[in-house]
């Protein structure tokens, strides 16, 4: 079927209206080019499709069926352009990111309060997942932004921007309050219970790494599937275990926890900002990446 899209949007607002000037006004066109148009639209479906009269016009029985099928869709794509409009302006539109336990609590939250603040109408969703689960996300199309930490296993399409660096703490539960005083090497804590996350995230590559540049070999005693859970089983006695210093600090302060000296170094590590070069951003994320950078 020829008829245009233009067509049959003069045909709705006539339609709507029953008025062929108002659908005009609407339409910021002229009533003899609507006219025009919708005589061009019966033409080509070979029908007629208003009745006309001094008050106005109405739809024909073939009007009507038309009708029932052009409103929703032409209501779907005027709403679809509205909502586009507001994205681009960033009054609306959704941004979708990954986050890691870590990259959400010692950097992305603060960035995305401000974010937040200045885009209002933007919707935020937030994936938190481990570092592999939240590359996969990005690589699968699921969020266009990725906040990670070091060590990645990042694909070749992927782009990594270091944004912050932190350290990592050793610290135990109240009942482990007679190691405060003392300094221990990575050989040490064999004979203590480790609480560490399960084989196959990065963190536990990042100290299965550490321990064997030592020597030694990695061996926990509670694995956790994610980091979120390390200072709730630590708080509770049943280990000693790696956090971050920005996540422990809080607990340090109120005495639930303590640090254990070491005098091993633990190599700083970073937070990572990701994205996908063969995926383009949306309006909402570009600028959400800048605020990040």
């Amino acid at each position: 079927m020829p008829a245009n899209f233009e067509y049959y949007k003069i045909f709705y607002y006539v339609a709507k209206y029953k008025n062929i000037t108002q659908a005009a006004n609407v339409l910021m066109s002229s009533q003899p080019s609507v006219t025009r148009s919708i005589q061009n639209l019966e033409h080509e479906l070979n029908c007629r499709l208003f009745i006309r009269s001094r008050r106005g016009v109405s739809l024909t029985p073939e009007g009507e069926l038309l009708f029932q099928h052009i409103a929703p869709a032409c209501e779907h794509i005027l709403k679809g352009e509205e909502e586009l409009e507001s994205a681009l302006d960033l009054h609306g539109g959704t941004v979708y990111i990954g986050a890691t336990e870590t990259g959400l609590h010692c950097f992305l939250l603060e960035r995305l309060k401000l974010f937040h603040q200045k885009y209002p109408g933007v919707h935020i969703k937030i994936l938190n997942n481990s570092t592999p689960q939240a590359v996969a996300d990005l690589l699968a199309g699921k969020t266009e932004l990725a906040v990670t930490t070091t060590p990645a296993d990042i694909g070749k399409h992927l782009k990594s921007t270091r944004v912050q660096s932190f350290h990592d703490v050793l610290v135990a539960g109240k009942a482990f309050s007679d190691l405060k005083d003392k300094s221990f090497h990575l050989k040490d804590l064999k004979h203590l219970p480790i609480i560490g996350l399960s084989k196959g995230t990065m963190t536990y590559a990042f100290y299965e790494q550490l321990f064997l540049s030592h020597g030694l070999e990695l061996k926990t005693d509670i694995e956790l599937a994610t980091s979120d859970l390390m200072l709730p089983v630590i708080k509770h006695d049943l280990g000693i275990g790696f956090v971050p210093e920005a996540l422990a600090k809080p607990a340090l302060e109120s005495g639930e926890i303590i640090e254990i000296k070491l005098e091993d170094s633990i190599p700083e590590r970073h937070i990572c900002i990701l994205r996908d070069l063969q995926r383009p951003l949306s309006v909402a994320a570009r600028q959400l990446l800048k605020m990040l950078k």
